[in-house]
């Protein structure tokens, strides 16, 4: 049994853990049982990228096929030419897909033109949103996918609702929650929770990068101005996304703090008033800002 495991952007890469480790399990005690990790190269930062094999002790892939990045259709396209040349010289018996990413969509195309077999992790998901580019990646997953893994019953249903028969659906949760559960003892301090005194649920953690919110230049400023008003003051911790960052650099800030810098590095933070920008954290770092909210 030869299987390929996709992964692209950054949550892919939770997703595949607890999938990557149950197979090394497997493979100890049948060696018949062969899985190569293919990396799209869709996050291409290597804070939003390498680390999360690092931490969540994923093997290095089998292959990058550094697409990068570019508009939806460049990405996309860029993904499925990179993928056929990959599966057609390494085939496999069954490509597994995950979340709804452009990676999943397109390795999913591909696979299927190539007779391959698909198995859809996190399927069934649904927002009745076409304005998402996520939604559309899970509407065309689903259409093409042979076995579907949901995390809900809401899944079972909505996938029974386009006619895929119980025996293809799989209820095994959400792989998300295994990373979690297996790491939690692991989480890293980050460095500028000293640095900024800060203390336990008095502050808060903003993540912003939906193209349709980030990417123009007017509509970003203007919701960074509304967080920053509406937050009474309280410390703002917003790990910002490469490409989000380039962006906030070349936005005028005047009316509300003279002072600003976007030269992003790990050693440091800038600022607007009480919003702090970091650079992207890794995955043992970000969740433990959460799990020190709840505490």
């Amino acid at each position: 049994m030869k299987i390929t495991i996709v992964a692209g952007a950054r949550p892919n890469f939770m997703k595949i853990a607890p999938v990557v480790h149950a197979m090394q399990n497997v493979k100890r005690k049948d060696k018949r049982l062969r899985y190569r990790i293919v990396h799209t190269g869709q996050h291409f930062d290597n804070n939003m990228r390498d680390n999360f094999f690092k931490e969540l002790n994923i093997p290095e892939p089998d292959i990058n096929l550094n697409c990068g990045s570019g508009s939806q259709a460049e990405q996309t396209g860029a993904i499925m030419v990179s993928f056929e040349k990959e599966l057609i010289a390494n085939p496999a018996d069954l490509v597994i897909v995950v979340g709804d990413v452009n990676s999943t969509m397109a390795c999913s195309i591909v696979a299927k033109k190539l007779n391959t077999k698909v198995a859809h992790i996190e399927a069934g998901i649904r927002s009745y949103d076409l304005s998402m580019p996520e939604e559309i990646n899970r509407i065309v997953t689903d259409c093409l996918a042979d076995f579907f893994f949901t995390t809900t019953e809401m899944a079972n249903q909505n996938l029974h609702k386009i006619g895929i028969p119980e025996k293809r659906i799989f209820f095994v949760g959400n792989v998300m929650i295994d990373t979690l559960l297996a790491y939690r003892h692991r989480f890293i301090k980050p460095q500028i929770w000293d640095k900024l005194k800060l203390t336990k649920r008095k502050y808060l953690v903003m993540t912003l990068h939906r193209p349709g919110n980030v990417d123009e230049e007017k509509k970003l400023k203007n919701l960074l101005c509304a967080i920053i008003n509406g937050s009474r003051g309280i410390p703002i911790i917003f790990p910002v996304h490469p490409r989000t960052a380039k962006i906030i650099a070349s936005l005028d800030f005047n009316n509300i703090s003279k002072s600003h810098s976007f030269a992003l590095s790990p050693s440091r933070h800038q600022c607007i008033k009480n919003l702090y920008f970091t650079e992207p954290l890794g995955y043992l770092e970000f969740i433990i800002w959460l799990k020190m909210l709840k505490q």
